[in-house]
């Protein structure tokens, strides 16, 4: 059985549906790729055992924040996805990355990063509400778009701006607001504009 705080609290209530170790990151999977079969989220989360998983994915479901349904056929497969109550975690794990960047900093080497992470950091790094904007990105070897509140991993026929650098310049982009470490080809005051939307965290104190 799941653990409780037992507190009227809806922190402690919000905690008690997705606080255990891998629930968000479950919640992540399916914001960016899902729905998803439970192989497919296995596969994702690497290091979560297949016993976890099921016990987070009971969890969430009993909570409302998942549901489980059968794709029509041909395919036919079992997937979960989020419900509607579950998507609105979205603007929460946008202010928590945004808190986690801060201490977390840039990436070292490309080892960090997995294929199709700058779709995925968009997804999560960029607000419902940065307006409609159509924004190319081409960090690295990764070309992934903003096409008002959508991310594509695709290239756009006519962007306003094309965002060019390295993941390092990207972080230094989303995190500092550093327009000087990446290039603009464009209208830049559309990129200004994207990063007007972004949460505002302080740097991490010294210790």
């Amino acid at each position: 059985m799941a653990r409780s705080y037992d507190q009227y609290c809806p922190v402690a209530h919000a905690l008690d549906l997705v606080g255990e170790r891998w629930s968000l990151l479950v919640v992540r999977e399916l914001l960016e790729g899902g729905p998803l079969r439970y192989s497919d989220l296995h596969a994702r989360l690497e290091g979560c055992g297949t016993n976890i998983l099921a016990a987070r994915l009971k969890t969430l479901e009993s909570g409302g924040v998942v549901r489980r349904r059968q794709l029509d056929p041909p395919a036919a497969s079992w997937v979960y996805e989020l419900t509607e109550y579950g998507r609105a975690l979205r603007d929460v794990l946008h202010v928590l990355a945004h808190w986690g960047a801060r201490s977390l900093g840039p990436p070292t080497s490309a080892d960090d990063l997995e294929p199709g992470w700058l779709s995925g950091a968009l997804r999560v790094a960029i607000p419902t509400t940065c307006g409609d904007a159509a924004i190319e990105f081409r960090i690295g070897d990764e070309i992934a778009s903003l096409a008002g509140r959508d991310v594509v991993e695709a290239p756009l026929e006519t962007p306003d701006a094309i965002v060019t650098g390295n993941p390092q310049g990207f972080f230094a982009l989303l995190v500092d607001r550093d327009l000087d470490a990446i290039s603009i080809d464009g209208d830049a005051a559309a990129v200004r504009r994207v990063l007007e939307t972004l949460p505002t965290v302080p740097a991490v104190a010294a210790a």
